[in-house]
């Protein structure tokens, strides 16, 4: 399995890699080394030492010379910026729907069961997140707006990371986030714009709070 080359061990080790990286909090302001991760994901140093160079240009790691890559932690200015665009389009969604009508109550609120049938645990965080982000995206798409959309999910990935910091920060913090997710169904669907910004905001709010606990900016 270790000698495995190519486009398809390449992007294997690309995936594993780039899962690692977003769904251990543990390894961010750590480097990785090739030796390492051979250990860790089962593949060759070649498919690995590519991966890393795919990463590196996608800003999940950065290479350093004789010590291997390294994760940066998120910035404090990073997680607001990050942040604050995340609500404005999800504000602006949750106006658009309301004004045109097409709310995606179903879909959200199967995405709401789904997340409160998981029993969470440090295994499944990933998985409580996967769905948390589903249940933003069924909103923001259904603004039927294609580059609010395209600008939205290619903010995912700071979104998926910053999602199982926070949940890895408070073991309270998937229940809080049933509530908050509640609360903004809830109001999407009794179509008050009001207190659609303010649930939103305050959900949002909440993780800002606790990704910036102890981050330097």
């Amino acid at each position: 399995m270790r000698t495995s080359t190519g486009p398809a061990a390449r992007q294997a080790a690309y995936e594993k890699i780039r899962d690692l990286v977003l769904t251990d909090p543990a390894v961010q302001g750590t480097f990785l080394t090739e030796a390492n991760l051979v250990d860790v994901i089962g593949l060759s140093r070649t498919p690995i030492r590519e991966a890393l160079i795919m990463l590196d240009a996608e800003g999940f790691v950065e290479l350093i010379a004789h010590r291997g890559a390294y994760v940066p932690p998120s910035s404090g200015r990073e997680i607001r910026d990050t942040l604050e665009v995340r609500q404005l389009i999800e504000i602006e969604a949750a106006r658009k729907i309301l004004s045109n009508g097409e709310v995606p109550v179903e879909e959200m609120r199967r995405l709401l069961h789904e997340q409160d049938a998981l029993t969470v645990s440090e295994d499944n965080i990933p998985e409580f997140i996967a769905i948390d982000q589903m249940f933003h995206a069924a909103m923001v798409a259904a603004a039927r707006n294609s580059v609010m959309t395209d600008i939205y999910m290619r903010l995912r990935v700071k979104h998926v990371r910053f999602g199982i910091s926070a949940t890895w920060t408070s073991t309270s913090r998937p229940d809080e986030v049933l509530v908050e997710h509640a609360r903004i169904l809830d109001a999407l669907e009794a179509r008050s714009i009001e207190d659609a910004i303010a649930a939103i905001s305050a959900h949002i709010a909440n993780t800002q709070a606790l990704l910036l606990r102890g981050v330097d900016d």
